[in-house]
C-alpha cells in the first residue's frame, strides 16, 4: 500500500524573491565571488572568513593526500520500498538529487591517506536531498566503519545533514541505531571515530553517530542542534541567545572540543590520526 500525502496546490514557476543572492555572495560582508576564487580559498569568504557550504567531493579533495582516496559503495541507491508520494514520487526526487550532484546518495565513502596518515572517510553532502539518512546513508556509514575496523585505522565523517529522510519512513529512522552499533563495533576494534560536524548538521545524525566521535571538532558557525532556533522558540515561546546551537554555543557548553577554521581542517585532523595510530607511525 503506497504512502500519499494529498496535495490540492503545487506552485509551479514561482519567480524568485526579490532580492535574492546569488549563491556566491557572501551572506555577511556581501562580498561576491567566482567559482574559482571560492575553490581557491576552500570556499571560506576571505574578507570575513564565512564557510559556505562544501561539497563532498571538494570536501575530500581538501582533506586527502592527492591520489590516495579510493572510493567504496559507489554504487548503492536507495530504494523506494514505501511508494512514497508527496508533490512527486520519491523515486523522482532521488533521480533528480543524482542528477543534480552528480552523487549516488547523500555520503560518499572510501579509504585515503591524511599527511601520509591512512584512514577511512565518510563525508556527507547537503547538496543530495539536504544530506538527509536514510537506508543506504546508514548503510555506507556502516560498512565505512566495518573497513576502518578491518584495516585498523580510524574513521573520519564528516557531517552536514537535516535528518532523517521522511521518505523512507521506519526504515530511515532506524539507521541511527545502527550506525551507533556501527559505531560501537568500530571501538570495539580499538579504533578512533573523528567526527567533523559542519553546518548543519541536525536531528538524526546529531543524535546517532555525529555526536560519538571520540574527538568532535566543528566548522565556525555551523549549526550544530538537533532542531534549528526558529522551531525551538516558537516551541518554548522564549527567546533564545543569537548564537543558539552554532559551534560556538556548543564549545562553550562542551558539546564539541574545538572549533577548526577549513584552512586548519587538515592539518588538525592529521595530528588527531597520528595520536591516535598504532605505534606511532
Amino acid at each position: 500500500m503506497s504512502s500519499r500525502i494529498d496535495v490540492s496546490i503545487e506552485h509551479r514557476n514561482v519567480p524568485e524573491p526579490p532580492g535574492k543572492q546569488h549563491p556566491n555572495t557572501c551572506p555577511e560582508c556581501q562580498s561576491h565571488y567566482r567559482d574559482d576564487e571560492l575553490e581557491a580559498a576552500l570556499w571560506v569568504c576571505p574578507h570575513c572568513g564565512h564557510h559556505f557550504p562544501m561539497r563532498a567531493r571538494a570536501r575530500v579533495a581538501s582533506l586527502v593526500d592527492q591520489g590516495t582516496f579510493v572510493e567504496e559503495a559507489a554504487e548503492l541507491r536507495s530504494e523506494d520500498p514505501l511508494q512514497f508520494f508527496d508533490l512527486r514520487p520519491y523515486t523522482e526526487r532521488l533521480a533528480e538529487a543524482e542528477m543534480k550532484t552528480g552523487l549516488g546518495e547523500a555520503m560518499v565513502i572510501g579509504h585515503a591517506s591524511i599527511e601520509g596518515t591512512s584512514c577511512e572517510l565518510a563525508v556527507m553532502d547537503f547538496s543530495f536531498m539536504g544530506g538527509s539518512m536514510g537506508s543506504v546513508v546508514g548503510e555506507k556509514f556502516s560498512r565505512a566503519c566495518d573497513s576502518a575496523a578491518e584495516r585498523g585505522v580510524p574513521l573520519v565523517s564528516v557531517t552536514a545533514s537535516g535528518g532523517a529522510r521522511m521518505q523512507e519512513g521506519i526504515l530511515s529512522l532506524m539507521q541511527l541505531p545502527k550506525t551507533v552499533c556501527a559505531v560501537e563495533d568500530l571501538h570495539d576494534a580499538g579504533q578512533a571515530l573523528i567526527s567533523v560536524m559542519t553546518h548543519p548538521t541536525t536531528a538524526g545524525v546529531l543524535a546517532s553517530f555525529a555526536s560519538l566521535g571520540d574527538v568532535i571538532v566543528a566548522e565556525p558557525g555551523a549549526l550544530v542542534a538537533f532542531t534549528g532556533p526558529r522551531v525551538v522558540q516558537q516551541t518554548t515561546r522564549e527567546k533564545l541567545p543569537e548564537d543558539f546551537g552554532l559551534a560556538e554555543q556548543n564549545l562553550r557548553f562542551g558539546h564539541i572540543d574545538a572549533i577548526v577554521p577549513r584552512p586548519e581542517l587538515k592539518p588538525y585532523v592529521s595530528r588527531l590520526l597520528r595520536l591516535f595510530a598504532r605505534n606511532g607511525d
